[in-house]
């Protein structure tokens, strides 16, 4: 947590105009509107880093729990679907809903999320030989791919192929005080019910006959884990846009760490989800100064070869 503090202080500090940790610290404790340090702090830069933290949070969580109750290392709310699914919602309400306000942006998000999973694993129980790892993740890919495509042409033929180019590469450059409190929201029903699931999610990854054993009601826990994960998702992608890999890698990590047990993993993937998150969104802005490079780029160079190798391993054994 003192690692995640620091590290938003320091986004808070870094961008087109340098401004001092103690410039940060005083508009914190002595804010002076006449100060235009300190407006640009409260204005703009705290809301992003704020939300760079939660977004982070938000896919991590969402990740480890379609892991858990997947029994999938592959699954993530990129790799699945899921972002892709919430975006394409998000183009089709731009275009035809122009006037939308923010939080029908994220019930339309939510809705798309809730597209893209089903979808993925309707394409994937139809292949033969059931539905395995492996084929879950080649399902998303391709699902992820297929709604992607529809979104770049309904932007380009509607022209407003500028305008979402923020949501394809992902982004934290336009997020305001609406935006954390949206996230705030989300993050208040989501999170608490990933916690409250987090001990029945442990067993189910344990394979659904123990956990029927136990006595667990299998089919709620799938269903809250769903609500969790439509949820966060939505909500990160009405913000940030599709910021990927972020739910593949965290989990593994937390794993690596604390263990199987979702009751650590998941509090653990909210703290390193908002640290990665955070981190990438400074990169993004010293990679190419003053020019931003999309944090979807920066979080792809560390997601992909992970993808790779975790698909590769799987890739062995399912298909």
């Amino acid at each position: 947590m003192i690692v995640l503090a620091v590290a938003m202080a320091l986004s808070i500090s870094v961008g087109v105009t340098e401004i001092s940790i103690r410039t940060v610290w005083n508009s914190l404790v002595a804010f002076s509107p006449e100060s235009t340090n300190h407006a640009v702090i409260r204005e703009l830069r705290m809301p992003r880093a704020l939300a760079g933290a939660l977004v982070g949070a938000f896919l991590a969580v969402s990740g480890a729990v379609m892991q858990g109750l997947t029994r999938n290392p592959l699954a993530s709310p990129s790799i699945m679907g899921v972002t892709h699914g919430a975006a394409f919602a998000l183009i089709l309400t731009i275009v035809f809903f122009p006037a939308v306000s923010n939080i029908g942006m994220t019930a339309a998000a939510f809705i798309g999320a809730g597209l893209g999973v089903i979808l993925v694993f309707a394409v994937g129980s139809f292949s033969k030989g059931g539905l395995t790892p492996a084929k879950l993740a080649l399902a998303g890919v391709a699902i992820g791919g297929m709604l992607s495509s529809l979104s770049s042409a309904i932007s380009l033929h509607f022209q407003v192929a500028k305008q979402m180019s923020f949501w394809y590469a992902g982004g934290l450059a336009a997020t305001d005080w609406i935006s954390v409190q949206i996230l705030l929201v989300a993050g208040a029903i989501g999170l608490t019910l990933a916690v409250l699931i987090s001990k029945s999610v442990t067993i189910l990854s344990l394979g659904d006959e123990v956990s029927k054993g136990l006595g667990q009601n299998t089919f709620l826990v799938k269903a809250l884990g769903v609500i969790v994960v439509f949820v966060l998702t939505g909500a990160a992608v009405s913000v940030a846009g599709t910021v990927g890999f972020i739910g593949l890698v965290i989990p593994h990590v937390s794993r690596f760490f604390v263990g199987p047990d979702y009751r650590l993993i998941i509090p653990v993937s909210a703290v390193l989800g908002s640290l990665l998150l955070v981190l990438s969104d400074i990169g993004a802005r010293l990679v190419n100064a003053p020019y931003e490079t999309p944090v979807g780029a920066i979080t792809a160079c560390i997601g992909v070869p992970f993808f790779l190798y975790l698909a590769r391993g799987e890739g062995r054994g399912s298909l």
